[in-house]
């Protein structure tokens, strides 16, 4: 059984790391980022099988992708506390020469990260390129994946979606951030999304839904139930119901915090939200 109180913990602290990061360097993208925070806790603590330290292959473990990159803060603070550099090279974040970026990239050759992502549309394809590389190596470990759900207005992931299924690719589980929001506003305002299930069934995936994608018990649940659902046939999709801006009051369910940093008064309140647990950095 995991230990959910420190998964909660750990959640905390990675939603103070995330708004101090961008306090910080007055850019980046808080809202996305806390609203996926118990998905990547959960993923990177209890759900995906990997080794001590970082090689680019990732042969003989499960690999990650991020397709939407601009949510890079939550990222960078989890592979961090899960040992893949020193915490306090969050401190880093943004700045000029930093391997934090504000997108991923992977010349500065950051452990964990072995993607350049933040042109949505295009993690689809190179997790399913990845999963194909699995398959070609006969190694039966899983590829995971994470998309905005406005990044799927993207034409490309529709085409990669399809491919996916015509050539049975059943070891990817890819899992949308279904919070509803980008950033000119909500999705239904931008560019409806409309049945997103039906849409990746009529696609031939099989999905599975996560209805409390901010719940840390209700994540793990799922994504091993996803991690079951593979090897069938069928390549997996989770669309993970969450709210943008997820642990801080004034943040939540609303697009104005995608990409905006918050001043001094509002850090603090911030932080107050989240009380220490783990030490900051």
């Amino acid at each position: 059984m995991p230990d959910t109180q420190h998964l909660k913990d750990l959640a905390t602290q990675v939603r103070r790391d995330i708004v101090r990061m961008v306090h910080k360097v007055n850019s980046g993208h808080p809202g996305g980022s806390l609203g996926c925070t118990e998905f990547f806790v959960a993923l990177y603590n209890e759900v995906m099988e990997l080794h001590e330290g970082f090689d680019m292959d990732g042969n003989g473990e499960d690999v990650f992708f991020l397709s939407n990159g601009h949510i890079s803060p939550v990222y960078y603070s989890v592979l961090a506390r899960r040992g893949y550099f020193p915490v306090d090279e969050l401190n880093t974040f943004r700045l000029i020469n930093s391997r934090l970026q504000g997108h991923p990239t992977t010349h500065e050759g950051l452990p964990g990260v072995r993607i350049a992502s933040g042109s949505l549309g295009q993690g689809m394809s190179v997790a399913l390129g990845a999963a194909l590389a699995k398959k070609l190596n006969n190694d039966n470990h899983l590829i995971y994946s994470l998309h905005g759900d406005g990044e799927l207005q993207e034409g490309q992931n529709w085409e990669a979606i399809m491919y996916a299924a015509a050539n049975k690719v059943d070891n990817i589980i890819a899992t949308v951030d279904y919070n509803k929001q980008q950033i000119d506003g909500s999705t239904d305002d931008v560019l409806p999304l409309g049945d997103l299930r039906a849409k990746f069934e009529a696609f031939g995936w099989d999905v599975l839904e996560i209805e409390e994608g901010n719940d840390i018990e209700a994540v793990i649940a799922g994504l091993k139930e996803a991690k079951a659902m593979t090897g069938k046939g069928k390549p997996v999709a989770v669309l993970m119901h969450t709210v943008m801006g997820n642990g801080v009051d004034f943040m939540m369910h609303t697009h104005a915090w995608h990409g905006k940093a918050p001043n001094d008064d509002q850090l603090a309140i911030a932080l107050e939200q989240n009380p220490e647990t783990l030490g900051d950095y």
